[in-house]
């Protein structure tokens, strides 16, 4: 029984990213696809309640979607409290197609690692109509040779108390993102996206 408990604890400190669920509205390729390009982030309520966890993630997401999926990621946002309007149209300004919304879910430091759980959801700004939606949780390792930089990285950002939830924010949030579906770009939004650079 010793040895059950230990193999599971061992597994539990490796870390696994579980997406739990996927799922993209069944027209996309006819409605959004071309449509739904340029997004903004937005992060709320904040990772255990802390601003500077809310900026990494919503950074961690705005650069990952950028240099992983098509859409063209152009503002990010972390804010307190739950969202009273979840369409987030005041985020839907001129340029802004969609809202990328993630919602933390039991964001704890345990041991020398973090347990994370996220909902996401895209959101076309027209009619706040669903697009895409990703549940995922997991526990992960804080010191992971593999994110070495990018652990120094956001941490000399954002300050080293950042540091301990960089690799296991970005495992959960890239597994998450990586559902996404890509929407088509043309030549336009293609010399945007280059723009970006992110």
């Amino acid at each position: 029984m010793n040895r059950l408990v230990l193999v599971l604890g061992l597994a539990l400190l490796a870390g696994c990213a579980t997406v739990k669920s996927s799922r993209v509205r069944p027209d996309y390729e006819t409605t959004d696809k071309t449509r739904v390009k340029r997004l903004a982030v937005v992060v709320q309520p904040l990772p255990d309640g802390r601003q500077q966890l809310g900026d990494l993630w919503s950074l961690i997401a705005r650069r990952h979607v950028n240099q992983n999926r098509l859409f063209l990621v152009k503002a990010n946002f972390a804010r307190s409290g739950a969202p009273e309007d979840t369409t987030f149209k005041d985020l839907c300004v001129e340029g802004i197609e969609g809202v990328l919304w993630l919602a933390p879910e039991s964001v704890q430091l345990v041991g020398k690692g973090v347990e994370a759980g996220v909902k996401a959801q895209l959101v076309r700004c027209s009619d706040g109509g669903e697009i895409w939606a990703a549940e995922a949780a997991g526990s992960w390792n804080s010191e992971d040779k593999r994110y070495a930089a990018l652990t120094e990285q956001y941490a000399g950002e954002l300050g080293p108390e950042a540091g301990p939830y960089v690799a296991p924010s970005f495992r959960l949030l890239s597994a998450t993102l990586d559902t996404l579906p890509n929407p088509l770009l043309n030549d336009e939004d293609t010399n945007e996206k280059i723009e970006l650079g992110e």
